[in-house]
C-alpha cells in the first residue's frame, strides 16, 4: 500500500504526461478538456514546407500562374508586334530575350505563351481526371463483370503511348489549341482510373461504407459522400505531376504543327518556327526550351513534394 506521498509523487509525474486528453490523475480521473484535431489542410502544409524542393515548385509554379493571368500587364510588347528592323536581335535593354526572325520580342511570346501551356495542362487534366475517376469508382464499387469490362477498356487504352495516341486523335480532329486539350484529357483517363479504382478497392471495404450499405443508402450518395472524398489525395497528386506530362506533350504537338497555331503563342511552336536559326541565334530557342524545363521540373517538384505531405503512412 502507498503512502500518501507515493500518491502525490505519482499524481505529478502522470500530470506532466503531454497527453492530449487532459491531465491524468492518480485515481484515473481526467481533468481537462480533449484537444481539437488539426484540420487535414493546414497539417499538410506544414508537412510540405518541410520540404524545399517542394516549396521551391509550388513557388515556381505560382509565379507562372501570375504571369500568365498578367501577361498584357507584364509583356513589354504583344505577343505578335514585328519589328522588321530588329530581326534576330541578340538579347539587349530594349530586347531583354531578343528577337525572333520576324522580329518579334521573345520575352513577350514567352509570357503570353506561358497561358497556353497552363490552360492546356491544367484544363485537360481535370477533365481527364473527372472521367478517370468516374471510371475508377464505378468499377472498384460494383466490381464483377463491371470492373472487368472497364479495366479491360482501360488495359487497351494503355497499350498506346500517350503522345502517340495523342498526335493520333489531334491529327483527327485537326489543329487547334481546343483539340489538343481534348487529345491530352482523353490520354490522362486510364492513368486516374487505374489510381482510383487501387484506392476506391481499399476504402469500399471500410465499416462506414458497409454500415451505409446494409442501412439502404443509395449507392450513388454512397460513391458520393463516402468513396470519392478519401480517393481525391492520390487523385490531387497525380493531378499535379499530369500538368507538367501534358505542358509537354502540347508543347511537342505544336512543335510538330498539330497543337497551338500561329500567331496564338506557344512555346513548342516558337521552338518550331525558330530551328532553323537556331545555329547563328541560339538565344531563340534556349529560352522557350527554358520555360518549358522549369515550368515542368516546378510541377513535378510540388508533386512530389504533396505526395509525401499526404502518405498516411507518414503522419505522426
Amino acid at each position: 500500500m502507498r503512502s500518501e506521498e507515493g500518491w502525490a509523487e505519482d499524481d505529478i509525474r502522470v500530470a506532466t504526461l503531454p497527453a492530449q486528453v487532459g491531465t491524468v490523475r492518480a485515481d484515473g480521473t481526467i481533468v481537462g478538456k480533449e484537444r481539437k484535431s488539426e484540420n487535414a489542410w493546414i497539417t499538410t502544409f506544414r508537412r510540405l514546407r518541410r520540404s524545399h524542393t517542394a516549396m521551391f515548385g509550388l513557388s515556381v509554379a505560382a509565379l507562372v500562374f501570375v504571369v500568365a493571368g498578367l501577361a498584357d500587364v507584364i509583356a513589354p510588347f504583344g505577343y505578335a508586334d514585328m519589328h522588321p528592323e530588329d530581326m534576330l536581335q541578340a538579347p539587349s535593354w530594349e530586347y531583354l530575350l531578343g528577337t525572333d526572325q520576324m522580329g518579334r520580342d521573345v520575352l513577350s511570346r514567352i509570357i503570353y505563351g506561358s497561358r497556353i501551356s497552363i490552360y492546356v495542362g491544367v484544363v485537360s487534366t481535370i477533365f481527364g481526371a473527372m472521367m478517370g475517376i468516374l471510371l475508377g469508382i464505378v468499377a472498384a464499387y460494383y466490381g464483377g463483370v463491371v470492373d472487368n469490362v472497364i479495366m479491360r477498356l482501360i488495359d487497351i487504352w494503355l497499350a498506346f503511348p500517350n503522345f502517340l495516341l495523342a498526335l493520333v486523335i489531334s491529327v483527327i480532329l485537326g489543329p487547334s489549341v481546343t483539340n489538343v486539350v481534348i487529345a491530352l484529357a482523353i490520354t490522362r483517363v486510364p492513368t486516374q482510373a487505374r489510381v482510383v479504382r487501387g484506392t476506391a478497392l481499399s476504402v469500399k471495404e471500410n465499416d462506414y461504407v458497409q454500415a451505409a450499405r446494409a442501412v439502404g443508402v443509395e449507392d450513388r450518395r454512397i460513391l458520393l459522400r463516402h468513396i470519392l472524398p478519401n480517393c481525391m489525395a492520390p487523385v490531387i497528386v497525380l493531378g499535379t505531376l499530369e500538368v507538367a506530362t501534358a505542358i509537354i506533350v502540347e508543347a511537342g504537338l505544336s512543335f510538330l504543327g498539330f497543337g497551338t497555331q500561329p500567331p496564338t503563342p506557344s512555346w513548342g511552336w516558337d521552338l518550331r518556327a525558330n530551328v532553323v536559326f537556331i545555329e547563328d541565334n541560339p538565344w531563340i530557342a534556349i529560352f522557350p526550351g527554358f520555360a518549358i524545363f522549369m515550368t515542368v521540373l516546378a510541377f513535378n517538384l510540388f508533386g512530389d513534394g504533396l505526395r509525401d505531405a499526404l502518405d498516411p503512412r507518414l503522419k505522426q
